[in-house]
């Protein structure tokens, strides 16, 4: 199988790598992070405010959109990105995350999930075919492989059962994907334990995949044991395919998890974040309804040159969040995403120039010394 994968450079004294993805709808350069668009929407901005601070791809939600508004009628607008109006590449992720999240309204058998609707308890199925079908119906350029995410802590029974589940579920899924120019990522999962993820990779190496992302991270684990086994994985994951941590993470993750060879991310903190008035910022995290920016004329962030900060005043956008104004979650996600997708070029640019070690130093000597 060809892979969607170019690989440009590599850093010479780490595992951080620049490279391309090619899909349907454009070629994503890499590492990237991906807005988060749970619902056919990144929440508080436009897909021209996305445009303009360079999104180059979104992430939508297979479970969230096949219960409200429904895969068919999306379909009937020709897919995702004609009834968002976003003509750039669009990640599925196959609701496995989420149904792992509602695990009390969950019953995960062998030909599935049966889980009840959060929105009005009706009774509603979701097999490993299904997801694909509904993927290929939204149209999405990356598809995802419908998983059982494990919880932090697990015992190794645990991990061992769902683990094996998921490697079932991917050869099903894999069976079931018929529109080959929509790419499938398979998902690593094993829990913390290294050993299980080390054979899930083979396993899926085996079936064999256009992309490989590790899941199950980022779900209450330390940080610390978050990337040792990233580390390790990472190194056993196939070098000519795209690699995927899902769910991560902290502008902190993002630059650990390049260093250790991870090309795509995607994470709801910097639009959450910004929503509940937390910005983040070359030099740290700022929240701007704190008293001290009351009457501050800078803007968030003196070295961002985001629509958020060329405009508005710290003191301005305090107001807006202590008033509650819809305006507030606009202007700080559009600088929020504009940080997280600019953190991203940076990087890009380092690994390319092989200085990204010291790129890593930097980050963190300018967030010390605040």
């Amino acid at each position: 199988m060809a892979s969607p994968f170019i690989l440009h450079s590599k850093a010479s004294d780490c595992a951080a790598r620049r490279g391309e993805v090619r899909t349907l709808h454009g070629t994503v350069q890499t590492p990237v992070f991906m807005p988060v668009g749970t619902q056919a929407t990144v929440k508080g901005v436009t897909p021209e405010n996305l445009k303009e601070l360079g999104a180059q791809i979104i992430l939508g939600n297979t479970y969230h959109l096949y219960i409200r508004p429904g895969h068919e009628l999306v379909r009937s607008f020709g897919g995702l990105h004609t009834f968002m109006h976003w003509d750039r590449p669009i990640l599925t992720d196959s609701g496995g995350f989420q149904i792992f999240s509602l695990k009390d309204l969950t019953k995960i058998t062998e030909e599935g999930a049966r889980f009840k609707s959060h929105l009005d308890g009706s009774n509603l199925f979701l097999s490993p075919e299904d997801a694909v079908a509904v993927q290929e119906a939204l149209g999405s350029d990356i598809m995802m492989c419908l998983d059982t995410c494990i919880p932090y802590p697990a015992t190794r029974e645990e991990a061992i059962a769902s683990t094996d589940l998921t490697s079932r579920w991917a050869k099903r899924s894999r069976a079931a994907h018929k529109e080959r120019g929509q790419l499938l990522f398979g998902i690593i999962q094993g829990g913390m334990y290294p050993d299980l993820r080390a054979k899930a990779v083979e396993e899926l190496v085996e079936i064999g995949f256009d992309g490989y992302a590790l899941g199950g991270l980022s779900v209450g684990e330390p940080a610390e044991l978050m990337m040792e086994i990233t580390e390790q994985i990472a190194a056993l994951m196939p070098a000519d395919y795209p690699r995927y941590l899902m769910g991560v993470g902290t502008p902190e993750n993002l630059v650990e998890a390049v260093y250790r060879g991870i090309d795509m991310f995607d994470c709801v903190m910097p639009t959450r974040n910004a929503r509940n008035g937390m910005l983040f910022t070359s030099s740290g995290r700022l929240v701007i309804k704190n008293a001290r920016h009351q009457d501050d004329h800078r803007p968030v962030d003196e070295e961002c040159d985001c629509y958020t900060c060329r405009n508005y005043s710290r003191a301005y956008l305090r107001h807006l969040f202590m008033a509650r104004e819809i305006l507030s979650s606009q202007l700080n996600t559009i600088h929020n995403l504009h940080y997280y997708v600019g953190l991203m070029a940076r990087i890009r640019k380092a690994i390319e120039e092989d200085r990204f070690s010291q790129f890593r130093r930097d980050f963190y000597a300018k967030r010390m010394a605040e």
